[in-house]
């Protein structure tokens, strides 16, 4: 009884590290209007929440790009480097309840993220205030 109890809560450990590691990793950006390869963003864990930062610029033209809509300490800090997506939680099989920095227009909006669930190669991105949102679908970029 003991052996199956320790056997069932280690499987549901496997199963929640695993879908943590979904999101986890690095994710091209696209343009949602353009088409254009934007951005690699790296989604990592840390203290329990999960966080996005850009790690490259792909258009070689913005590669040592400053961010001057960024505020406070990151006004005129390169893009690369910035962390873009803060604090999001674990809520079944999506992150929320943090944001997300947009530095070319230079808002801040609530975002949640989530695999997509017919392709894991695909992370959706939605930032929105109240009612409005729009969703961004970023690529997993495989090492």
């Amino acid at each position: 009884m003991k052996a199956a109890f320790i056997c069932a809560i280690t499987s549901m450990l496997l199963i929640s590290q695993h879908i943590s590691a979904q999101v986890v990793g690095k994710w091209k950006t696209i343009d949602d209007e353009t088409g254009k390869e934007k951005s690699i963003v790296e989604i990592y864990e840390e203290n329990g929440k999960v966080y996005g930062k850009i790690v490259d610029l792909l258009e070689s033209s913005e590669e040592e790009a400053l961010c001057t809509t960024c505020e406070g300490a990151d006004h005129n800090k390169p893009i690369k480097g910035l962390v873009i997506i803060k604090d999001l939680k674990k809520d079944d099989d999506e992150y929320e309840g943090g944001t997300i920095f947009d530095p070319e227009n230079g808002k801040t909006y609530n975002t949640k993220i989530w695999v997509d669930e017919d392709n894991n190669d695909l992370l959706n991105v939605r930032g929105y205030i109240a009612f409005f949102f729009r969703t961004q679908q970023w690529v997993r970029v495989k090492s």
